[in-house]
Protein backbone atom coordinates (compact mmCIF):
# COMPACT_ATOMS: atom_id res chain seq x y z
CA UNK A 1 0.00 0.00 0.00
CA UNK A 2 1.43 3.53 -1.33
CA UNK A 3 1.26 6.47 1.23
CA UNK A 4 -1.41 8.89 1.23
CA UNK A 5 -3.35 11.99 2.32
CA UNK A 6 -7.30 11.60 2.46
CA UNK A 7 -9.19 14.46 3.33
CA UNK A 8 -13.17 14.84 1.92
CA UNK A 9 -14.24 18.36 4.12
CA UNK A 10 -17.66 18.80 2.03
CA UNK A 11 -20.68 18.61 4.84
CA UNK A 12 -23.48 15.55 3.60
CA UNK A 13 -27.06 15.79 4.52
CA UNK A 14 -28.13 12.70 2.84
CA UNK A 15 -32.23 11.46 2.94
CA UNK A 16 -35.68 12.16 2.09
CA UNK A 17 -36.74 16.52 2.03
CA UNK A 18 -32.94 17.50 2.48
CA UNK A 19 -33.26 20.10 -0.47
CA UNK A 20 -35.65 22.15 1.88
CA UNK A 21 -33.09 22.89 4.09
CA UNK A 22 -30.63 24.72 1.58
CA UNK A 23 -31.31 28.02 3.21
CA UNK A 24 -30.97 27.26 6.39
CA UNK A 25 -27.42 25.93 5.63
CA UNK A 26 -26.80 28.87 3.26
CA UNK A 27 -27.43 30.90 6.62
CA UNK A 28 -25.23 29.09 8.54
CA UNK A 29 -22.37 30.13 6.82
CA UNK A 30 -23.03 33.73 6.71
CA UNK A 31 -23.40 34.07 2.66
CA UNK A 32 -25.24 36.65 1.41
CA UNK A 33 -25.60 36.52 -2.05
CA UNK A 34 -26.15 33.20 -4.13
CA UNK A 35 -25.63 32.49 -7.51
CA UNK A 36 -27.66 29.41 -8.20
CA UNK A 37 -26.43 27.38 -11.40
CA UNK A 38 -28.20 24.99 -12.71
CA UNK A 39 -29.02 23.11 -16.41
CA UNK A 40 -31.91 23.10 -19.60
CA UNK A 41 -34.62 23.09 -17.95
CA UNK A 42 -35.77 19.74 -15.69
CA UNK A 43 -35.06 21.88 -12.66
CA UNK A 44 -37.58 23.84 -13.28
CA UNK A 45 -40.27 21.48 -14.71
CA UNK A 46 -40.05 19.13 -11.72
CA UNK A 47 -40.45 22.34 -9.50
CA UNK A 48 -37.08 21.59 -7.60
CA UNK A 49 -35.78 25.10 -8.66
CA UNK A 50 -39.03 26.76 -6.72
CA UNK A 51 -38.59 24.87 -3.95
CA UNK A 52 -34.54 26.04 -3.64
CA UNK A 53 -35.48 29.56 -4.47
CA UNK A 54 -38.60 29.35 -1.32
CA UNK A 55 -35.96 28.36 0.97
CA UNK A 56 -33.77 31.15 0.09
CA UNK A 57 -36.43 33.89 0.57
CA UNK A 58 -37.03 32.62 3.76
CA UNK A 59 -34.02 32.88 5.07
CA UNK A 60 -33.46 36.60 3.54
CA UNK A 61 -30.84 35.25 1.03
CA UNK A 62 -30.52 37.28 -2.08
CA UNK A 63 -30.06 35.43 -5.11
CA UNK A 64 -29.52 35.17 -8.73
CA UNK A 65 -30.62 32.86 -11.41
CA UNK A 66 -28.24 31.16 -13.81
CA UNK A 67 -29.00 28.30 -15.99
CA UNK A 68 -28.42 26.65 -19.41
CA UNK A 69 -25.88 24.02 -18.55
CA UNK A 70 -25.73 21.42 -20.92
CA UNK A 71 -24.33 17.81 -20.57
CA UNK A 72 -20.50 17.86 -21.14
CA UNK A 73 -20.56 21.65 -19.94
CA UNK A 74 -18.78 24.38 -21.53
CA UNK A 75 -16.10 27.01 -20.70
CA UNK A 76 -18.05 29.48 -22.70
CA UNK A 77 -20.76 29.12 -20.24
CA UNK A 78 -19.07 29.03 -17.19
CA UNK A 79 -16.86 32.31 -18.58
CA UNK A 80 -20.17 33.85 -18.67
CA UNK A 81 -20.83 33.17 -15.07
CA UNK A 82 -17.99 34.63 -14.04
CA UNK A 83 -18.60 37.73 -15.41
CA UNK A 84 -21.92 37.30 -13.85
CA UNK A 85 -20.81 36.41 -10.47
CA UNK A 86 -18.48 39.96 -10.73
CA UNK A 87 -21.05 42.10 -11.59
CA UNK A 88 -23.34 40.57 -8.84
CA UNK A 89 -21.24 40.97 -6.02
CA UNK A 90 -21.93 36.86 -5.40
CA UNK A 91 -20.30 35.32 -2.06
CA UNK A 92 -21.73 32.02 -2.78
CA UNK A 93 -22.88 29.61 -5.70
CA UNK A 94 -25.24 26.79 -5.26
CA UNK A 95 -25.19 23.82 -8.00
CA UNK A 96 -28.46 22.19 -9.11
CA UNK A 97 -28.70 19.36 -11.40
CA UNK A 98 -25.92 16.74 -12.03
CA UNK A 99 -22.13 16.53 -12.62
CA UNK A 100 -22.11 18.43 -15.59
CA UNK A 101 -23.83 21.45 -13.27
CA UNK A 102 -21.77 21.13 -10.68
CA UNK A 103 -18.35 21.17 -12.58
CA UNK A 104 -19.34 24.07 -14.93
CA UNK A 105 -20.24 25.00 -11.04
CA UNK A 106 -16.71 24.74 -10.12
CA UNK A 107 -15.38 26.51 -12.89
CA UNK A 108 -17.18 29.60 -12.27
CA UNK A 109 -15.84 29.44 -8.76
CA UNK A 110 -12.40 28.75 -9.66
CA UNK A 111 -12.08 31.77 -12.16
CA UNK A 112 -14.83 34.66 -10.51
CA UNK A 113 -11.93 35.49 -8.07
CA UNK A 114 -9.02 35.10 -10.47
CA UNK A 115 -9.98 37.67 -13.33
CA UNK A 116 -6.45 37.77 -14.47
CA UNK A 117 -6.00 34.29 -15.08
CA UNK A 118 -7.53 32.51 -18.45
CA UNK A 119 -9.42 29.92 -16.68
CA UNK A 120 -8.08 27.03 -19.70
CA UNK A 121 -4.79 27.53 -17.96
CA UNK A 122 -6.30 25.52 -15.31
CA UNK A 123 -7.25 22.66 -17.40
CA UNK A 124 -3.60 22.65 -19.92
CA UNK A 125 -1.93 22.62 -16.03
CA UNK A 126 -0.32 25.81 -16.85
CA UNK A 127 -2.01 27.58 -13.90
CA UNK A 128 -3.47 26.58 -10.32
CA UNK A 129 -6.57 28.23 -8.39
CA UNK A 130 -5.27 29.26 -4.86
CA UNK A 131 -8.53 30.81 -4.29
CA UNK A 132 -12.01 30.78 -5.28
CA UNK A 133 -15.50 31.18 -4.49
CA UNK A 134 -17.03 29.00 -1.91
CA UNK A 135 -20.09 26.73 -3.42
CA UNK A 136 -22.36 23.75 -2.40
CA UNK A 137 -24.47 21.60 -4.07
CA UNK A 138 -28.07 19.84 -4.55
CA UNK A 139 -27.68 16.30 -6.32
CA UNK A 140 -30.24 15.92 -8.89
CA UNK A 141 -28.15 12.50 -10.45
CA UNK A 142 -26.36 9.54 -9.31
CA UNK A 143 -23.54 9.51 -11.34
CA UNK A 144 -19.91 11.88 -11.82
CA UNK A 145 -19.25 11.90 -7.83
CA UNK A 146 -18.63 15.69 -8.14
CA UNK A 147 -20.84 16.86 -5.45
CA UNK A 148 -17.34 15.37 -2.99
CA UNK A 149 -15.00 15.01 -5.26
CA UNK A 150 -11.70 17.80 -6.15
CA UNK A 151 -12.00 16.67 -10.02
CA UNK A 152 -13.83 19.21 -12.66
CA UNK A 153 -14.13 18.81 -16.24
CA UNK A 154 -14.99 21.03 -19.04
CA UNK A 155 -15.04 21.08 -22.69
CA UNK A 156 -13.48 24.24 -24.44
CA UNK A 157 -15.26 24.49 -28.03
CA UNK A 158 -12.67 25.75 -29.51
CA UNK A 159 -10.66 22.80 -30.66
CA UNK A 160 -13.91 20.64 -28.83
CA UNK A 161 -10.80 19.86 -26.17
CA UNK A 162 -12.30 18.82 -23.02
CA UNK A 163 -10.09 18.71 -20.22
CA UNK A 164 -10.01 17.82 -16.15
CA UNK A 165 -7.89 19.38 -13.59
CA UNK A 166 -8.19 18.17 -9.35
CA UNK A 167 -8.15 21.14 -7.07
CA UNK A 168 -8.27 21.49 -3.38
CA UNK A 169 -10.78 24.22 -4.29
CA UNK A 170 -13.21 22.09 -5.70
CA UNK A 171 -14.55 20.54 -2.63
CA UNK A 172 -17.84 21.78 -2.41
CA UNK A 173 -18.77 23.23 1.65
CA UNK A 174 -21.99 20.82 1.32
CA UNK A 175 -23.77 18.74 -0.92
CA UNK A 176 -26.90 18.13 0.07
CA UNK A 177 -28.50 14.51 -1.72
CA UNK A 178 -32.08 13.21 -1.76
CA UNK A 179 -32.46 10.08 -3.43
CA UNK A 180 -36.63 10.88 -4.21
CA UNK A 181 -34.57 13.71 -6.73
CA UNK A 182 -33.51 11.08 -9.13
CA UNK A 183 -36.71 9.20 -9.08
CA UNK A 184 -37.62 10.98 -12.61
CA UNK A 185 -34.51 10.27 -13.93
CA UNK A 186 -34.97 8.45 -17.62
CA UNK A 187 -33.43 4.53 -18.03
CA UNK A 188 -30.94 5.88 -20.27
CA UNK A 189 -29.52 8.38 -17.99
CA UNK A 190 -29.36 6.57 -15.02
CA UNK A 191 -27.75 3.64 -16.46
CA UNK A 192 -25.34 5.91 -17.52
CA UNK A 193 -25.04 7.26 -14.27
CA UNK A 194 -24.49 3.65 -12.95
CA UNK A 195 -21.70 3.19 -15.51
CA UNK A 196 -19.99 6.35 -14.47
CA UNK A 197 -20.55 5.07 -10.79
CA UNK A 198 -18.52 1.65 -11.63
CA UNK A 199 -15.82 3.46 -13.96
CA UNK A 200 -14.57 5.60 -11.05
CA UNK A 201 -14.06 2.78 -9.17
CA UNK A 202 -13.40 0.04 -12.03
CA UNK A 203 -10.38 2.48 -12.78
CA UNK A 204 -8.92 2.88 -9.28
CA UNK A 205 -9.15 -1.18 -9.04
CA UNK A 206 -7.49 -1.75 -12.14
CA UNK A 207 -5.88 1.09 -13.60
CA UNK A 208 -1.90 0.65 -11.57
CA UNK A 209 0.34 -1.72 -10.51
CA UNK A 210 0.00 -1.31 -7.19
CA UNK A 211 -0.05 -4.40 -4.64
CA UNK A 212 -1.16 -5.54 -1.19
CA UNK A 213 -4.13 -3.16 -0.73
CA UNK A 214 -6.70 -5.93 0.66
CA UNK A 215 -8.63 -3.20 2.48
CA UNK A 216 -9.01 -0.73 -0.31
CA UNK A 217 -10.17 -3.66 -2.75
CA UNK A 218 -12.97 -4.66 -0.30
CA UNK A 219 -14.50 -1.47 -0.17
CA UNK A 220 -13.97 -1.38 -3.78
CA UNK A 221 -15.41 -4.62 -4.56
CA UNK A 222 -18.50 -3.81 -1.91
CA UNK A 223 -19.71 -0.79 -4.05
CA UNK A 224 -19.55 -2.17 -7.34
CA UNK A 225 -21.29 -5.19 -6.25
CA UNK A 226 -23.94 -3.40 -4.55
CA UNK A 227 -24.10 -0.68 -7.59
CA UNK A 228 -25.20 -3.72 -9.76
CA UNK A 229 -27.73 -5.07 -7.59
CA UNK A 230 -29.34 -1.55 -7.26
CA UNK A 231 -28.83 -0.61 -11.31
CA UNK A 232 -30.77 -3.84 -12.13
CA UNK A 233 -33.38 -2.74 -9.37
CA UNK A 234 -34.11 0.66 -10.51
CA UNK A 235 -33.67 -0.66 -14.12
CA UNK A 236 -37.37 -2.53 -13.09
CA UNK A 237 -38.62 -0.02 -10.47
CA UNK A 238 -37.04 3.80 -10.91
CA UNK A 239 -38.84 4.70 -7.49
CA UNK A 240 -37.39 2.17 -5.24
CA UNK A 241 -35.68 4.68 -2.83
CA UNK A 242 -33.19 1.81 -1.14
CA UNK A 243 -31.84 1.17 -4.58
CA UNK A 244 -31.94 5.24 -5.50
CA UNK A 245 -30.01 5.75 -2.44
CA UNK A 246 -27.13 3.21 -2.64
CA UNK A 247 -26.57 4.85 -6.08
CA UNK A 248 -26.52 7.68 -4.79
CA UNK A 249 -24.16 7.21 -2.26
CA UNK A 250 -22.04 5.10 -4.15
CA UNK A 251 -21.81 7.45 -6.44
CA UNK A 252 -19.82 10.17 -3.97
CA UNK A 253 -18.12 7.28 -2.24
CA UNK A 254 -16.93 5.94 -5.85
CA UNK A 255 -14.95 9.41 -6.71
CA UNK A 256 -13.94 11.08 -3.83
CA UNK A 257 -10.69 8.65 -3.60
CA UNK A 258 -11.86 6.23 -0.68
CA UNK A 259 -11.71 3.25 -3.56
CA UNK A 260 -8.45 4.04 -4.56
CA UNK A 261 -6.73 4.39 -1.50
CA UNK A 262 -3.14 3.42 -1.16
CA UNK A 263 -3.29 2.63 -5.10
CA UNK A 264 -1.37 4.57 -7.89
CA UNK A 265 -3.64 4.45 -10.87
CA UNK A 266 -4.20 6.76 -14.00
CA UNK A 267 -7.98 6.87 -15.78
CA UNK A 268 -7.21 5.42 -18.76
CA UNK A 269 -10.59 4.76 -20.10
CA UNK A 270 -11.71 8.35 -18.66
CA UNK A 271 -8.94 9.96 -20.61
CA UNK A 272 -9.93 8.19 -23.75
CA UNK A 273 -13.70 9.14 -23.48
CA UNK A 274 -12.92 12.50 -22.69
CA UNK A 275 -11.61 12.71 -26.56
CA UNK A 276 -15.11 10.94 -27.38
CA UNK A 277 -17.68 13.24 -25.79
CA UNK A 278 -15.06 16.19 -26.96
CA UNK A 279 -15.24 15.39 -30.29
CA UNK A 280 -19.00 14.43 -30.17
CA UNK A 281 -20.74 16.64 -27.04
CA UNK A 282 -23.93 14.34 -28.05
CA UNK A 283 -22.33 11.02 -26.35
CA UNK A 284 -23.66 10.99 -22.94
CA UNK A 285 -20.28 10.65 -20.81
CA UNK A 286 -21.35 7.56 -19.15
CA UNK A 287 -22.48 5.52 -22.30
CA UNK A 288 -19.20 6.68 -23.78
CA UNK A 289 -17.33 4.70 -21.09
CA UNK A 290 -19.65 1.85 -21.44
CA UNK A 291 -18.53 1.41 -25.00
CA UNK A 292 -15.26 1.82 -24.17
CA UNK A 293 -14.11 0.18 -21.32
CA UNK A 294 -14.45 -3.98 -22.21
CA UNK A 295 -12.32 -3.06 -25.30
CA UNK A 296 -9.73 -1.43 -23.10
CA UNK A 297 -10.21 -4.44 -20.74
CA UNK A 298 -9.44 -7.09 -22.97
CA UNK A 299 -6.20 -4.99 -24.06
CA UNK A 300 -4.29 -4.20 -21.25
CA UNK A 301 -5.61 -7.21 -18.88
CA UNK A 302 -2.85 -9.88 -20.16
CA UNK A 303 -0.16 -7.31 -18.43
CA UNK A 304 -1.99 -8.11 -15.24
CA UNK A 305 -4.32 -11.26 -15.50
CA UNK A 306 -5.00 -11.83 -11.62
CA UNK A 307 -6.03 -8.46 -11.14
CA UNK A 308 -8.92 -9.11 -13.60
CA UNK A 309 -9.16 -12.60 -12.57
CA UNK A 310 -9.71 -11.45 -8.86
CA UNK A 311 -12.53 -8.77 -9.93
CA UNK A 312 -13.89 -11.30 -11.65
CA UNK A 313 -14.08 -13.90 -8.88
CA UNK A 314 -14.79 -11.25 -6.05
CA UNK A 315 -17.88 -9.58 -8.16
CA UNK A 316 -18.87 -10.89 -11.54
CA UNK A 317 -18.84 -14.52 -9.47
CA UNK A 318 -16.74 -15.90 -11.61
CA UNK A 319 -15.30 -19.58 -10.57
CA UNK A 320 -11.47 -19.57 -10.89
CA UNK A 321 -9.44 -21.15 -13.26
CA UNK A 322 -5.85 -21.56 -11.65
CA UNK A 323 -4.22 -22.95 -14.39
CA UNK A 324 -5.32 -20.28 -16.92
CA UNK A 325 -6.23 -16.99 -14.87
CA UNK A 326 -6.41 -15.29 -18.25
CA UNK A 327 -9.52 -17.16 -19.06
CA UNK A 328 -11.16 -16.06 -15.51
CA UNK A 329 -10.28 -12.55 -16.41
CA UNK A 330 -11.81 -12.76 -20.01
CA UNK A 331 -14.71 -14.15 -18.45
CA UNK A 332 -14.92 -11.27 -15.82
CA UNK A 333 -15.09 -8.75 -18.72
CA UNK A 334 -17.34 -10.93 -20.42
CA UNK A 335 -20.00 -10.63 -17.66
CA UNK A 336 -19.68 -7.11 -17.08
CA UNK A 337 -19.90 -6.29 -20.52
CA UNK A 338 -23.53 -8.81 -20.65
CA UNK A 339 -24.36 -6.37 -17.49
CA UNK A 340 -24.15 -2.91 -19.23
CA UNK A 341 -26.45 -4.73 -22.03
CA UNK A 342 -29.06 -5.67 -19.78
CA UNK A 343 -28.85 -1.97 -18.55
CA UNK A 344 -29.15 -0.92 -22.04
CA UNK A 345 -25.51 0.68 -22.12
CA UNK A 346 -23.69 0.57 -25.15
CA UNK A 347 -20.56 -1.69 -25.27
CA UNK A 348 -19.49 -0.57 -29.06
CA UNK A 349 -18.43 3.17 -30.35
CA UNK A 350 -20.63 1.95 -33.17
CA UNK A 351 -23.39 1.82 -30.83
CA UNK A 352 -23.45 5.45 -30.15
CA UNK A 353 -26.30 6.31 -32.27
CA UNK A 354 -23.77 6.14 -35.27
CA UNK A 355 -22.48 9.33 -33.89
CA UNK A 356 -18.69 8.18 -34.02
CA UNK A 357 -16.99 8.10 -37.61
CA UNK A 358 -14.53 5.88 -37.80
CA UNK A 359 -11.85 8.39 -39.63
CA UNK A 360 -11.71 10.03 -36.03
CA UNK A 361 -10.26 7.40 -34.38
CA UNK A 362 -6.56 8.49 -35.10
CA UNK A 363 -7.84 12.15 -34.21
CA UNK A 364 -8.90 11.35 -30.85
CA UNK A 365 -5.38 9.58 -30.20
CA UNK A 366 -3.70 12.47 -31.26
CA UNK A 367 -5.57 14.48 -28.94
CA UNK A 368 -5.43 12.30 -26.05
CA UNK A 369 -1.69 11.66 -26.27
CA UNK A 370 -0.98 15.40 -26.90
CA UNK A 371 0.29 15.15 -30.53
CA UNK A 372 2.56 12.14 -29.57
CA UNK A 373 3.62 13.58 -26.38
CA UNK A 374 2.14 12.07 -23.59
CA UNK A 375 1.44 8.28 -22.61
CA UNK A 376 -0.65 7.13 -19.97
CA UNK A 377 0.59 5.05 -17.57
CA UNK A 378 -1.02 1.71 -16.28
CA UNK A 379 -0.84 -1.66 -16.32
CA UNK A 380 -0.20 -1.59 -19.77
CA UNK A 381 1.09 1.84 -21.20
CA UNK A 382 -0.72 3.35 -23.48
CA UNK A 383 1.30 5.95 -26.33
CA UNK A 384 -0.66 7.10 -29.34
CA UNK A 385 -0.66 3.55 -31.11
CA UNK A 386 -2.22 1.88 -28.30
CA UNK A 387 -5.07 4.34 -27.77
CA UNK A 388 -5.76 4.03 -31.72
CA UNK A 389 -5.93 0.22 -30.83
CA UNK A 390 -8.64 0.35 -27.83
CA UNK A 391 -10.20 2.98 -30.34
CA UNK A 392 -10.38 0.26 -32.87
CA UNK A 393 -11.03 -2.57 -31.04
CA UNK A 394 -14.43 -0.90 -28.94
CA UNK A 395 -15.55 0.52 -32.85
Amino acid sequence: MNNFEYCVPTRVLFGRDTHKQVGEVIKEYGFKKVLVHYGSGSVKKSGLLDQVTDSLKEQGIEFVLFGGVKPNPTLSLAKEGMELCRQEGIDFILAVGGGSVLDSAKCIADGTLNPEIDPWKYFLKEATPDKALPHGNILTLSASGSETSLSCVITNEDGNYKRGFNSKTHRPIFAILNPELTFSVNKFQTGCGSVDIMMHTLERYLGGNTKDTPLTDRIAEGLLTSVMEAGEVVDKDPENYEARATLMWAGSLSHNDLTGLGREFMMQVHQLEHELSGLYPCIAHGAGLSALFCSWARYVCEKDPMRFAQLAVRVMKVEMDFEEPIKTALKGIDRLEEFFQSIDMPVRLSELGGAVREEDIEVMAEKCSFNGTRSLPGIRTLGKQEMIDVYRMAY
